[in-house]
């Protein structure tokens, strides 16, 4: 009898769970079907009818759904529960820098760099966004430390080379940033940006 109603209790436990799942796949496929409208607002609300404090797909989900409706303090709050759900993935991170870059919350989006970083130290793009906010802030030191770590990977990178060879023009090193403005010049010939450079070598 006992194992007759736990067999019972299973049953009904994943028949619940099967259509609980089955209402979350049709709730994200509406909400797929609302954004490809341009229905942002319902396309939102769709989602909230079914939220979960825990749920780390909603949230995501309603972070990129509130950035992509230009509510953008809302989405960085979704992403950041994101991260607090599930602080060693990097695509919530990489989606709360988007309205937080819109914000002009630079140093939040430098912050959420470094975590991914910390993450992933070999992601060539973060680095790359990194060493530009530190670039612009007149830090040339450590630009050029993460514009270094994508030349080690991608030796031949246009951006990379361009940026590293400013770098070393900034920090007064004039020979490698002579080196680094010529190879620019092999992927880009007559390149303003390399050319100028090289103009204030002489």
């Amino acid at each position: 009898m006992k194992i007759k109603s736990l067999i019972i209790t299973i049953f009904i436990s994943f028949s619940l769970h099967l259509a609980a799942q089955e209402s979350l796949e049709s709730t994200f496929e509406k909400s797929y079907a609302l954004e490809k409208q341009g229905n942002y607002t319902a396309a939102i609300a769709v989602m909230k009818a079914v939220y979960s404090a825990s749920d780390y797909e909603v949230n995501l989900r309603l972070g990129y759904l509130h950035y992509e409706a230009a509510l953008y303090t809302a989405s960085m709050g979704y992403y950041l529960h994101s991260i607090a759900l599930n602080p060693g993935a990097i695509e919530p991170r990489m989606g709360y820098v988007y309205p937080a870059s819109m914000l002009g919350k630079w140093d939040d989006v430098l912050k959420q760099y470094v975590e991914i970083l910390v993450l992933d130290p070999r992601n060539s793009s973060v680095n790359y966004k990194t060493g530009l906010i530190y670039y612009n802030r007149k830090n040339y030191k450590f630009a050029y430390s993460y514009f270094g770590n994508i030349i080690i990977l991608y030796p031949f990178d246009y951006d990379a080379l361009l940026m590293y060879a400013w770098c070393n023009l900034q920090l007064g090193k004039s020979k490698e940033a002579r080196i680094y403005f010529n190879k620019v010049l092999l992927l880009s010939p007559k390149d303003k940006s390399a050319l100028e450079g090289l103009s204030l070598l002489k």
